[in-house]
């Protein structure tokens, strides 16, 4: 089936599916195959369950006229993507980076919202899979997209560029971040980079932060849009982020003075697409971080800094400085392993070890197979569950606790015992 034939049918209903448990009445669902599955099978299950029509690559699953047989289905799903991007004919933000990415994609949304109809990556949908579903998720009645790009080898910046075409881009920051797939921070920054190459083959516009030397050396002979750094100053974090823009004072609900940049990228982005200064003051003031994103959550005990959605040793370092800065009595760490460093593990991770204990907080707790391999005269714990165990033993009450690791190790699960 050619792409021209199968976006006809998409047309009917702008409305794409992969997972046959959350089937929506007249989507396509297209039968992808991962580690342990394969979409394929469950073909007749999507259209049991409303769907429209299936997308398969497996000749003896095609066996119903609203079943179509293609050669691949995820690179159907990518070609299908980029023709719709092509006929949506809208302005298209690509956002990259090491860290602050879907932080830095919702506040972006949020102020654009308020003027147009907007539509960004939901949650962090930001793979070769992810991306695609979110330029399929935009309609007729869209008015600008927001697309956030992840990577953590070389080339894949590049392929998500080619597949979105996007008319702006900004990478929110270079750390060390997926060292495994990148080798090294210069690995990094090649990688990240790949989008303002495509930015300036196709004479784009890139949105660039002039306090960081690296952007404005890798964005040269671009197009540029610079942040306001005369109109957009910081106040305080204290712990909640406050800045001032032009002649208001706005109050956000994010933590960690590293989240000054990300406002200030989404003021720059809503400044130049002429939304209102009380439109974007609005937006910053309403916006809440969610997914264990630098929430503050208060228990019956304490005050949880639960920034447990993901992280690297830049990200991480940051979070133990800002967390150092704040004003409290007691202040506990509890640190999870950072994934995917490579070669660079061990050191990492020590440095890490070595920080904290430098910091001098009431508490210090390290948690992991990795952060177990560190020498620190600090508890560390091979486990979670011999994390857990400690802590049902040893309670904690009344201290302002941090809680950071990477996603594979769910550390938001110590809400409860906390």
């Amino acid at each position: 089936m050619n792409i021209e034939t199968l976006y006809t049918r998409y047309s009917e209903n702008y409305l794409v599916d992969t997972d046959t448990r959350k089937i929506r009445k007249g989507a396509i669902y297209f039968a992808l195959k991962g580690a342990n599955f394969n979409g394929n099978t469950f073909a007749e299950e999507a259209l049991n369950k409303g769907a429209s029509y299936c997308v398969v690559d497996e000749k003896k699953y095609a066996n119903s006229e609203n079943i179509l047989l293609v050669d691949d289905v995820l690179t159907t799903l990518q070609q299908l993507a980029t023709y719709h991007r092509s006929e949506l004919n809208i302005p298209i933000i690509a956002l990259t980076g090491s860290n602050g990415k879907t932080t830095t994609k919702e506040l972006i949304h949020a102020i654009l919202c308020k003027k147009y109809n907007t539509t960004a990556t939901v949650g962090n949908l930001n793979n070769h899979i992810g991306v695609p579903l979110t330029l399929l998720s935009m309609t007729p009645t869209t008015e600008i997209g927001i697309v956030e790009m992840g990577a953590n080898h070389l080339k894949e910046i590049e392929f998500l560029c080619a597949i979105a075409n996007p008319d702006y881009g900004y990478i929110t920051n270079f750390g060390k971040a997926h060292l495994e797939g990148f080798g090294s921070i210069e690995g990094v920054i090649e990688a990240k980079s790949e989008l303002y190459a495509y930015l300036k083959k196709h004479q784009k516009t890139a949105f660039i932060n002039p306090n960081d030397a690296i952007q404005l050396e890798k964005s040269a002979g671009i197009t540029q849009v610079l942040f306001n750094t005369q109109q957009v100053h910081f106040l305080e974090a204290n712990p909640l982020v406050k800045i001032s823009y032009r002649t208001k004072i706005i109050q956000s609900n994010l933590i960690g003075d590293y989240n000054f940049s990300n406002l200030s990228a989404a003021i720059t982005i809503g400044n130049h697409f002429n939304v209102s200064d009380e439109n974007i003051k609005e937006a910053l003031e309403n916006y809440v971080a969610t997914n264990n994103r630098s929430q503050v959550v208060k228990t019956n005990n304490n005050t949880l800094l639960l920034d447990a959605y993901n992280a690297n040793p830049t990200s991480t370092k940051a979070a133990l400085e800002n967390f150092n800065a704040l004003e409290s009595p007691r202040k506990t760490v509890i640190l999870g392993d950072m994934f995917e460093l490579g070669e660079n593990s061990a050191e990492e991770h020590q440095n890490i070890v070595d920080l904290a204990a430098s910091l001098h907080f009431t508490n210090c707790y390290f948690v992991g197979e990795l952060f177990s391999k560190t020498h620190s005269n600090k508890l560390t714990f091979k486990t979670f569950e011999a994390l857990s165990t400690h802590l049902s033993a040893h309670e904690i009450a009344n201290h302002f606790i941090l809680i950071k690791g990477s996603r594979g190790m769910a550390l938001e699960r110590l809400e409860k015992l906390l």
